[in-house]
């Protein structure tokens, strides 16, 4: 903007610095009048915390100080309030300052930071207690906001040199003080140390400092400007009587000039990053970007979901039920091996994207084979118009590489919304209005987005003419392929997958769901590496430490393990570019082959689980190690095959690196509003921990024992609401869940307990994770889960036994629960040798117990008497209920008061069974009594009585049992 200068006098005329030191001074006096406020007159109180109090606690945080007492929020309030002219004035000054002509990036900042201080006012005049939801919404925006403002100011900063390791300071700063901040916020929240919060509250503050430090960096870059106010009417002179003929001019000079602002390193056209920032945004552009990446979400929604829908065949056939063939529909990429049919496909490639929308339209189909063979055909014609997509755009590099940047940030947006819908994706064939689904919207959406996307490429016959060929040889090429569609597929299709990977129970010392939004964070910095850095992530230096992050993946757990999944996933989501640009250079069978070889991983990935039931399968008995080495291998060999000009773009012609980078911006846009929107479903997901159970008052504990059958109903539609409606209707404060490991392709890479931890408001511990091979058993509590212990029992034939040994503080009290399933009828041995290690674990304990269990034998038979008895000191809770083989609740140590069983309807193949026990009271006889001698609050609801509701009812025994 161009300066605009009038005739008049100079009235006021002042450094733009003094605007910076107006806000800074302002905005610390806003904080620490209110600290100084709080701690003067209420410093008890303020550092007061919903578990501990001062001495445990002594140093208040931020939100305390600044809430709700009067008059701390009114001296706070009142200071932002001055802050507000000052703020304004300096993102306006930002934008002249950083305005070019042929950029749309400081407009953009520009916008940010208003809105930023608009959601600021808002969380500061309406606080929790006027309105909760909208002050955590003005909240959210101003914390999301943060990161778009602090990014944009950085990269658009001008030549100052000072100002501009200042801004990193701050910046870096702000950023890793969240690591601390989030550390102790878990040790306050989840583990309840005493002292912890105080910490937190200390980093809360530095969080501020930072902040508005960050912002008074501007003062060194505004020193080159001159505010000044002009009378041009004379009337400060007493020229004019008119208050309405003043007018306020500024004039704003550029200490450096345009042109030395554009030398600076940040807008260096040599700077990858700067490149792209550095280009203007043309919508369609935009359009096209945010198209290309909605086809390449559809993709992943697709390819996730056959393997799901193909295992509901085997889950009810108890074995291989034939259906599995139609994991090999991925191999259509061998068409293009044919130069006719390549060439009709690569013509008519729109045809071929709509075709694939049959995968989406499955969930109009209520018959299980034929949605699978809509969802078999859709993923077909899928692969089969991306493979084509990228051979055909071979030619044309930028075009090439947009496509696959696509294609891998639809990756990103799929694992997001499963962040969101708590690892469902909404637009799966499993889902449907009535369990969450928003199949109506995504498939119109996918329509709009072939319409815009899908063009006839300039090259009908895809990239056959290159003029070099690679010299390595095209099966290595698909190798690499393999890998990576394969280590994409398994490990980052959904966010919690490698958190339960280094689950290991309470206390908690590693990740929580909620905490997915780092693995969502590294798959879209190994996104930008790839595309500004591809030279590092095709090194053999990078294919080492992705190797060292899978061994530590594999063998570690915590946060150490974590820290070697998000190596991975960084480097996975980084050579997809590569490997995907190596695969069209060598050919189109590179595509069918290495689709070929993906499909033989996800088959060893299954054998490692589900060797019982499988040919062959005891060689790959739980050698997750091996599927884990061979991907690594693949990837490598796949690095062998690249050719020598994919290290680095500096042999391009610079109209092509200028138009990639034009392009890879809109790319770079996209992924960071993805990167935004996890960040505020991490914050909504973070749990509160502050459950109770139904009745307090009466000191019952209500526990269940549950075989969900991997979260398919009958009809193969998801089943997680119908669980949870179920288990909140009945009132149950513990359950086992049984079956419970959906954590790998076959099963959509899902978790049923988060989202029924977090809509019933429990504590969740999610058992052995998937590496450790079992078919899953959890455990949710609205009691505080002290310490819990995985186990794996013994199991030299058949599958493995996984069981949780947890303590619960239930009304004060140590109460100890185990959920715990059995090995198969076919093998007598196993199940004997897990009867003892089970009776030892339970005899062993000194504290009340209660199992909740799936044990494979029939009442006062066989190995009934190692679980019930002197053997393992427990009782089982009806001992004259002789109609059962699996589920059992047994107990010691504690009052039992009632017992249930509730038909399934159609959710799962087993029923529920549900306990009542009183805390402190000692064990009672088996003498049973009628419901109208049982106090209200111990009584279970009357809605299951007769027929019940949603086939839901008590059965067998058509009503509860009570005991005295």
């Amino acid at each position: 903007m161009a300066p605009k200068f009038r005739e008049g006098d100079a009235v006021v005329a002042f450094s733009g610095k003094w605007v910076s030191w107006a806000h800074t001074a302002v905005a610390y006096s806003a904080f620490i009048g209110a600290l100084v406020t709080g701690l003067s007159l209420h410093y008890k109180k303020i550092v007061e915390n919903e578990y501990y109090g001062y001495p445990q606690e002594w140093f208040p945080s931020v939100s305390a100080t600044i809430g709700d007492r009067y008059p701390e929020r009114a001296v706070f309030q009142f200071f932002i309030a001055m802050t507000s002219g000052p703020r304004f004035l300096l993102v306006f000054l930002w934008y002249i300052l950083t305005a070019r002509s042929n950029s749309n990036l400081p407009k953009i900042v520009a916008g940010v930071g208003v809105f930023r201080t608009l959601s600021c006012g808002g969380w500061t005049y309406v606080t929790s207690t006027d309105d909760h939801g909208w002050h955590d919404i003005f909240m959210i925006s101003y914390l999301v906001a943060t990161l778009p403002w602090t990014l944009g100011c950085l990269a658009l900063s001008p030549n100052n040199t000072k100002a501009l390791k200042y801004r990193k300071l701050m910046a870096g700063s702000f950023f890793g003080t969240l690591v601390p901040l989030i550390y102790f916020f878990i040790q306050h929240k989840i583990h309840k140390v005493p002292g912890a919060y105080t910490i937190y509250a200390f980093f809360e503050w530095a969080l501020i400092l930072f902040d508005v430090g960050f912002d008074a960096v501007t003062a060194l870059d505004f020193a080159g400007f001159e505010l000044v106010v002009r009378d041009l009417s004379g009337s400060s002179r007493g020229k004019s009587k008119q208050v309405a003929d003043d007018v306020l001019e500024k004039e704003y000079v550029h200490n450096k000039s345009i042109s030395e602002l554009e030398d600076s390193p940040a807008f260096r056209k040599d700077k990858p990053i700067g490149n792209v920032f550095g280009s203007g945004l043309l919508w369609t552009e935009a359009l096209d970007a945010i198209a290309d990446t909605y086809n390449g979400y559809v993709f992943w929604s697709m390819l996730t979901s056959l393997g799901l829908t193909v295992w509901y065949f085997p889950l009810w056939h108890m074995g291989i039920s034939g259906y599995e063939v139609m994991v090999m529909c991925t191999v259509s990429p061998f068409l293009l091996v044919n130069t006719s049919m390549r060439s009709l496909i690569i013509r008519n490639v729109r045809l071929v994207h709509s075709v694939s929308l049959s995968g989406l339209l499955a969930f109009l189909v209520t018959t299980p084979e034929i949605r699978l063979f809509a969802v078999g055909l859709g993923v077909s014609m899928s692969c089969l118009a991306w493979s084509a997509t990228w051979y055909a755009e071979g030619p044309q590099v930028t075009r090439l590489e947009s496509r696959i940047l696509a294609w891998s940030i639809g990756l990103i947006a799929s694992t997001t919304a499963k962040f969101a819908f708590w690892t469902n994706n909404p637009i799966w064939p499993i889902m449907h209005a009535e369990n969450g689904g928003w199949n109506k919207l995504g498939l119109v959406l996918a329509v709009l987005a072939i319409l815009r996307s899908t063009k006839v490429p300039y090259y009908t016959r895809g990239g056959v003419d290159l003029a070099v060929r690679p010299q390595t040889s095209s099966s290595l090429a698909s190798l690499g392929l393999a890998g990576l569609l394969f280590g994409m597929h398994s490990l980052l299709s959904d966010s919690s997958t490698m958190i339960l990977w280094v689950w290991e129970g309470f206390p908690v010392r590693g990740p929580i769901a909620a905490n997915g939004v780092l693995t969502i964070a590294a798959m879209s910095g190994g996104v930008l590496l790839g595309m500004f850095y591809p030279e590092l992530v095709t090194s053999w230096t990078s294919l080492l430490l992705a190797g060292v992050g899978a061994f530590i993946l594999v063998n570690h757990h915590n946060w150490f393990g974590y820290m070697g999944a998000l190596l991975l996933a960084t480097y996975l989501m980084g050579i997809a570019k590569p490997l995907i640009s190596s695969a069209v250079l060598h050919g189109p069978r590179t595509f069918g082959l290495g689709f070929l070889v993906y499909n033989v991983m996800v088959l060893a990935h299954v054998w490692v689980v589900a060797y019982a039931f499988v040919p062959g399968g005891p060689l790959m008995r739980e050698h997750t190690d091996w599927v884990m080495t061979a991907t690594v291998l693949f990837l490598a060999a796949g690095v062998y095959a690249l050719p020598k000009a994919a290290n680095g773009s500096k042999q391009r012609p610079r109209s092509t690196k200028n138009t990639l980078n034009r392009s890879a911006s809109y790319y770079t846009y996209v992924l960071l509003l993805i990167q935004l929107t996890a960040l505020v479903i991490s914050y909504l997901r973070f749990p509160t921990n502050d459950y109770v159970p139904y009745h307090r008052d009466e000191k019952v504990i209500t526990a269940g024992i549950w075989t969900i059958h991997f979260s398919l109903d009958n009809d193969m539609w998801s089943s997680e609401r119908r669980v949870r409606d179920l288990i909140k209707e009945l009132e149950v404060d513990v359950i086992g869940l049984l079956e419970s490991d959906l954590q790998r392709i076959i099963m959509g890479n899902r978790d049923t307990t988060q989202y029924l931890a977090e809509d019933l408001g429990m504590y969740v511990d999610y058992g052995p994770g998937p590496n450790k091979h079992t078919w899953g058993a959890a455990l949710l509590s609205r009691f505080p889960i002290i310490n819990s212990t995985h186990h794996l029992l013994p199991s030299p034939v058949g599958e493995l036994a996984p069981a949780i040994h947890a303590t619960l503080d239930a009304y004060g009290e140590l109460i100890d629960v185990v959920v715990f399933h059995s090995g198969q009828d076919e093998d007598p041995e196993d199940r004997r040798l897990q009867s003892e290690y089970l009776a030892r674990l339970m005899r062993e304990s000194p504290r009340p117990l209660i199992l909740l269990s799936y044990l494979v034998v029939k009442p006062g038979e066989g190995n009934y008497h190692t679980y019930v008895g002197d053997k393992s000191g427990m009782k089982d809770i009806d001992p004259s209920d002789w109609d059962r083989w699996c589920e059992y609740i047994l107990y010691k140590g504690i009052r039992r008061s009632g017992y249930a069983r509730v038909s399934r309807s159609t959710i799962t193949d087993t029923e529920l069974q549900v306990g009542k026990f009183i805390v402190g009271q000692p064990e009672s006889s088996n003498e049973q009594i009628s419901e109208g001698q049982v106090p209200e609050g111990l009584r279970f609801p009357s809605m299951f009585r007769g027929q019940g509701v949603r086939d839901h009812r008590y059965h067998v025994f058509a009503e509860p049992r009570y005991f005295d």
